[in-house]
């Protein structure tokens, strides 16, 4: 009896193998060919990633709409939430790093380094941007005009200038033209370039634009004269940088001049330099030193700087 059962015990494991074997299972895609650029552990980073920019999204909600502006305007495609992110990672590491190596009183002041040297690349790529779009709207202008004349309407001159410019005008003019293609005038959207781009001189060649399609006439002669006086005030603008190029030295040279001081001692006589992060009143003295470092320079930037 044991016999027979065992025999049939092995004749059904025997058919049910036979089963698993023959039958068709259920047709699998490889992970290879279903992401091909996806890597282990991937999938559950850029999750974790997200996540973190996301909630930080919501920490930054109200700063959201004027970090997305200024990024906008210096170039840099990224997402506030992402760029915040970052600024935030970066000050807890250095907070981090400088918790580790002792200097307890500076970690606040060293995690503030990051969000000041972030708000001061955004201003640069700003100014950056405009001063090449000033520098780049004589020619702008010029290239308008010449489609004008060669029988061009008004906005196949800004699409044709937005294709052969460079940037930053060629980004500023496909914005006015996407605009213009989904019903807003082009004169306010022109206006609203010329606010972006802090230019004066395109304010007054909007303005130029809009008389002109009031009263009629020919709007490249229009333009070429604009340009001209353009082109002349850019001439006087550089006679004046030039002039004014000695004092804008010696202020360069007077703020850097107690960082230069500071890291040379650091380097030759580090005990020369401890009272200052040893001592409270050293402290003071450092704060008070970089506040007058401020205003000075703040005073000597508003010497040199001339307005016409």
């Amino acid at each position: 009896m044991l016999a027979e059962l065992g025999a049939g015990a092995v004749a059904l494991g025997i058919g049910a193998a036979a089963f698993v074997v023959a039958a068709p299972g259920q047709t699998r895609l490889p992970r290879n060919r279903r992401r091909p650029a996806a890597e282990d552990g991937e999938g559950a980073l850029a999750g974790a990633a997200e996540a973190a920019t996301t909630l930080f999204g919501r920490l930054m909600q109200r700063r959201s709409g004027s970090v997305a502006t200024q990024l906008d305007l210096a170039g840099i495609q990224m997402r506030p939430q992402d760029f915040g992110f970052l600024v935030a990672v970066a000050s807890v590491v250095l907070m981090a790093l400088t918790l580790v190596v002792g200097g307890g009183l500076l970690a606040l002041p060293v995690a503030a380094l990051p969000p000041l040297c972030a708000v001061v690349l955004l201003n640069a790529r700003v100014k950056g941007r405009r001063k090449h779009f000033a520098e780049q709207l004589d020619g702008t202008l010029q290239l308008m005009s010449s489609s004008l004349r060669a029988g061009h309407s008004m906005m196949q001159a800004l699409s044709s200038v937005a294709k052969e410019s460079e940037e930053p005008t060629a980004t500023e003019l496909t914005r006015v033209v996407n605009e213009t293609r989904v019903g807003r005038p082009v004169v306010p959207a022109l206006e609203e370039a010329a606010e972006r781009m802090a230019s004066e001189d395109f304010r007054w060649a909007t303005q130029a634009i809009a008389i002109n399609r009031e009263v009629g006439g020919s709007l490249a002669e229009v333009l070429d004269g604009v340009a001209g006086t353009i082109r002349e005030r850019a001439q006087i603008r550089r006679h004046v940088a030039a002039l004014s190029a000695e004092g804008r030295l010696s202020a360069v040279i007077l703020i850097l001049l107690p960082f230069v001081v500071g890291g040379f001692l650091l380097l030759t006589n580090p005990g020369y330099l401890a009272p200052f992060v040893e001592n409270p009143l050293g402290i003071v003295l450092l704060v008070v030193g970089v506040v007058m470092l401020v205003i000075g320079g703040v005073w000597l930037r508003k010497v040199v700087e001339i307005k016409f």
